[in-house]
């Protein structure tokens, strides 16, 4: 069954036959004889473990999965033929070779390079794959050598890619990604429901938003796995931008984070300056700013929307002395530090809807300005989500405020 990449060569041959309705026309077209040709479809059959083509009349037609893996399939060849022209661009690789490198690339030196990107390690990248290190190092060194240029590097602490490396593995990993959803969507025509979700979560979806949508999502369909990814914005935007992620939920990033993304807003949301409810200034009716600064603060990162507030909009750090003592973006820590003294902080109203009705935080009451920001979902522009992911989309949206 596919772990990862399919046999290229294989989707080729496939992809000709649907264009030509013919085996011997992909034959010839794949430069392969008539048996091979064939032999390839029925490996990849084998490989996908559904029939993908049905014999007609006179030619050969996809079945229903085989028309959902011919889209899929499509678009991976398609980034794979970006990937390679664009990481070969500038390299002293002749432009023949650099046309040809993703017809000669194999399913293995793929595997290999995805290994070792995720890993910065050619032993780590055996063991995530289960094969030999030598195996490893042999794939590794093929694909250079058929590429005509270097791909890795060594460090101290293991292997970096060089940048024409990273190029291709960004597409070779969207590649990776159409295929998985291909594999999906063949799943839920064979009545196998299968999927999965991989979404990038930012902390202040991860209190209701997520949880709300998790459980009936999992309620709803009993083969459908889940997967949230915390880490910081910049990890996760590089994750979701490789296919690593399906989505980001969070606050919305202005100006535009990159020119391959999309941004969809779900709500407006507030920031609000908290504090622990015994603090001498949760009990005023009104509070102003100057206030909150003969307290130690709490402060966000400067790259979170809060953080950018905090420091942007209201200038915490031209004050003469700064009351930042603290700088973190967990809540578990805020909500610690809080608790032990007379602390703080800025944080966004509905990520801390649940502290405040336990009564673990309380919102000050100070009037801010252009403290209203855009929560929603990021995604690749040209993303195609499967039926499983527009489900999960479709419960995002309903359990937003």
């Amino acid at each position: 069954m596919w772990n990862g990449f399919p046999n290229i060569r294989h989707m080729r041959v496939f992809l000709e036959t649907v264009r030509t309705g013919s085996v011997s026309a992909a034959a010839e077209s794949c430069h392969l004889s008539q048996p091979a040709a064939s032999q390839a479809i029925a490996r990849l059959e084998a490989d996908i473990g559904v029939p993908l083509l049905n014999r007609q009349k006179h030619s050969f037609g996809p079945t229903p999965s085989g028309r959902v893996f011919e889209q899929r399939a499509s678009q991976a060849l398609a980034h794979l033929r970006q990937g390679a022209k664009a990481a070969m661009r500038g390299t002293n690789t002749t432009k023949k070779r650099q046309a040809g490198f993703d017809l000669a690339v194999t399913a293995a030196q793929l595997r290999t390079l995805v290994a070792i990107a995720n890993t910065g390690s050619f032993t780590l990248a055996a063991s995530a794959l289960g094969l030999s290190q030598p195996t490893i190092h042999r794939a590794a060194r093929s694909l250079e050598a058929l590429a005509k240029t270097p791909f890795f590097m060594a460090r101290p602490s293991g292997v970096a890619l060089t940048p024409v490396a990273e190029t291709f593995v960004k597409e070779v990993k969207l590649a990776q990604s159409e295929i998985r959803q291909g594999i999906e969507e063949i799943s839920q025509i064979t009545g196998e429901d299968k999927g999965t979700f991989v979404l990038g979560s930012l902390p202040l979806a991860r209190t209701s938003i997520v949880p709300k949508a998790i459980h009936a999502m999992t309620t709803s369909r009993k083969g459908v796995q889940v997967r949230i990814i915390d880490g910081r914005y910049s990890e996760l935007l590089r994750s979701l931008r490789e296919g690593d992620v399906d989505c980001l939920i969070g606050a919305l990033r202005s100006p535009h984070p990159a020119e391959d993304v999309v941004q969809k807003g779900l709500f407006r949301d507030e920031l609000s300056i908290v504090a622990h409810p015994n603090h001498p200034l949760a009990s005023q009716s009104a509070v102003s700013l100057q206030d909150t600064l003969a307290y130690p603060w709490v402060a966000p990162p400067k790259e979170t929307p809060a953080g950018q507030y905090l420091f942007e909009t209201l200038r915490i750090q031209d004050l003469d002395r700064s009351p930042v003592r603290v700088v973190s973006s967990s809540m578990a820590v805020l909500r610690g530090v809080l608790s032990e003294g007379n602390y703080v902080s800025i944080v966004s109203r509905h990520q801390i809807g649940v502290e405040a009705r336990l009564g673990l935080l309380a919102p000050l009451n100070v009037a801010l300005q252009g403290h209203v920001r855009e929560i929603g979902l990021t995604y690749r522009k040209g993303w195609r989500p499967t039926a499983t992911q527009e489900q999960f989309i479709d419960f995002l949206h309903k359990y937003s405020p």
